[in-house]
């Protein structure tokens, strides 16, 4: 569960990062990338969601 977790902030930060340079400088490519690890977050919690389901039982 730990590497999962890390994986995620790991991509947050990625999406942090790119989000700005859309919003900041209009980069649309930066915005691109941003959309592509929203969707990679969002199946990583989908993956901590049942990981941590599953620890809980």
């Amino acid at each position: 569960m730990k590497e999962l977790v890390a994986k995620i902030n790991a991509e947050y930060e990625v999406f942090a990062a790119n989000a700005a340079a859309q919003a900041e400088k209009g980069n649309k490519a930066a915005g691109t990338r941003a959309r592509k690890s929203a969707l990679e977050i969002s199946k990583l919690m989908k993956e901590f969601r049942k990981v941590s389901v599953e620890a809980a039982k």
